[in-house]
């Protein structure tokens, strides 16, 4: 089966498992007991897996970690937990709770103990915050699963041999990255049904790629990947499909404010089989609590920050005196914070690094303090890149955003605008960027020229005496697609018009005199 096979197969299946299964829970609120469930039944076939492997490493051939006893399997967890940063007795395995749901009255409680177990079982150990309230959206006695104890187990019974029955296999045998590719496919769909509020919490994957492959042009590796407002952490991981989760030496790096999305992004690290040793996944306000000031500077940052939100700015007298805001001496303005992410990226970027961040477009133009900034940003070289992007890519919006690529080390003074408002293809209700799309922005980005109606490369100079107004449409002119018209042959084609419109007034004048004349 090819790549695309298996991941048409998978998606088939996914969307029968929602449609069978949503009813009376609303799409987006029911995705967390989906997606829980299929985390759950991750990381039990990820942690039988590793335990197998390494007991027939050591000549125990027909070992199965799922069959043995639970006394049995205690003398492992410390050494478990700590090369695997969490521990799941055989009896809590999901195949195990599986097998005895029908006859288990309980099902619900026995599947909120298991959870807690799971999240207990990293307590004082360097894993803790990876695994601390992971569970806590999967709420098994909730009455949106049902009314009744037993209407509620129903539906969680429905949920396990949905998720249970997935063709999901060795996921390491898989061409395809088959949980992550579910968890991705699941939060697509769920997005898309949801309008906003999906679209708060999941970037598509195409446009996660362009940023990706935008930060990483030239390298084979980086240090370290970070996003400051990382949703889902759908952005930081298509570096792990980029480059190879190996050559993110030091791991992917990430802040988020929402609590349950928070806990999405977790849980879509362990499901891309990054260990928890290999992500820092932060929970609270960027702009005023960052989380990774030990961590920084980062080699590679992306981010889709929120568009035009609220903010302290300068009701808080402390920030214009913070590192990351104070070079522009200005804030960005407290009803708009896109500019203050952006101060934030730059500080936190390493000298050879780069950033590419989603922006609204308003930041290209907006006057004020914006203005002061992106003043502050281009006097000092550190933008690279503005491209725009087309219309109607994002879940719950339709405006055309666009990328600012930022460098702190530039090997020219000029920013290079591209324009690929033009660049998608339609799919479903919302248009794509497609794989060759992609490719013409980023070949464009690497070969920073000029190409008509499409990229140009533009001095320092001309932006300041264009007021520091960096809208792409600006810069790039747009090719003219209107018909060349012959204004000879245009006045012909009236002057033939106007001669048989008099001909027709002639002869409606003697048909209306005839029937006159008839009346008389």
């Amino acid at each position: 089966m090819t790549k695309e096979q298996e991941r048409e197969e998978l998606h088939r299946t996914i969307w029968q498992i929602a449609n069978d299964l949503r009813g009376s829970v609303d799409g987006w609120d029911f995705k967390s007991y989906v997606l829980g469930m299929l985390f759950y039944r991750f990381i039990s076939e990820n942690l039988t897996l590793y335990l197998n492997k390494e007991e027939q490493r050591s000549g125990n051939i027909n070992f199965n970690y799922a069959e043995i006893s639970d006394e049995e399997a205690e003398y492992g967890r410390d050494v478990t937990v700590k090369e695997k940063g969490f521990f799941i007795l055989p009896s809590d395995l999901f195949v195990n709770v599986r097998k005895k749901a029908k006859e288990d009255p309980d099902l619900n409680e026995t599947l909120g103990r298991v959870f807690k177990n799971i999240e207990n079982s990293a307590k004082g150990t360097d894993s803790e915050d990876d695994l601390k309230g992971l569970f806590d959206d999967i709420d098994v006695n909730s009455n949106k699963l049902g009314a009744t104890v037993a209407k509620r187990n129903e539906l969680l019974r429905k949920i396990m041999d949905a998720i249970g029955d997935l063709k999901l296999g060795d996921y390491q045998d898989n061409t395809i990255d088959t949980f992550g590719d579910a968890y991705e496919y699941l939060m697509t769909m769920y997005a898309s049904n949801a309008g906003k509020s999906g679209g708060e919490f999941f970037t598509p994957q195409e446009v996660s790629e362009l940023l990706a492959k935008i930060t990483v042009v030239g390298k084979k590796e980086v240090n370290k990947v970070y996003d400051p407002c990382c949703g889902s952490g759908s952005l930081l991981l298509k570096f792990a499909k980029v480059l190879g989760k190996e050559n993110v030496r030091k791991g992917f790096f990430g802040q988020e404010i929402n609590l349950t999305t928070y806990n999405l992004c977790r849980i879509n690290m362990f499901l891309h089989d990054i260990n928890y040793e290999k992500f820092d996944i932060a929970h609270g306000d960027t702009l005023t609590d960052p989380k990774h000031w030990n961590d920084e500077p980062f080699d590679a940052i992306v981010s889709n920050p929120p568009y035009s939100i609220h903010w302290e700015g300068d009701a808080n007298p402390l920030l214009i005196n913070d590192p990351r805001f104070s070079p522009a001496g200005v804030l960005a303005p407290k009803s708009k914070a896109d500019l203050a992410f952006t101060m934030h990226m730059l500080s936190w970027l390493s000298p050879r690094g780069t950033a590419a961040i989603v922006e609204f477009p308003g930041v290209l133009y907006r006057g004020g303090a914006e203005q002061k900034i992106r003043k502050y940003l281009i006097d000092n070289n550190y933008i690279d890149t503005v491209i725009q992007l087309p219309p109607d890519l994002f879940f719950g919006t339709s405006i055309a955003t666009c990328i600012i690529v930022l460098k702190r080390s530039k090997n020219d003074n000029a920013i290079l605008f591209i324009d690929a408002s033009a660049e998608f293809v339609r799919g479903g209700n919302k248009n794509k960027l497609s794989e060759e799309n992609r490719n013409r922005i980023l070949q464009a980005f690497i070969e920073r020229k000029d190409i008509p109606h499409f990229a140009r490369l533009v001095l320092k100079k001309d932006i300041e005496e264009n007021d520091y107004n960096i809208a792409v449409s600006s810069f790039v002119e747009q090719e003219n697609t209107t018909e060349a018209v012959d204004i000879e042959k245009l006045n012909a084609q009236i002057a033939e018009i106007v001669i048989r419109q008099n001909k027709l007034r002639t002869a409606i004048d003697e048909i209306v005199a005839d029937l006159e004349g008839g009346d008389e």
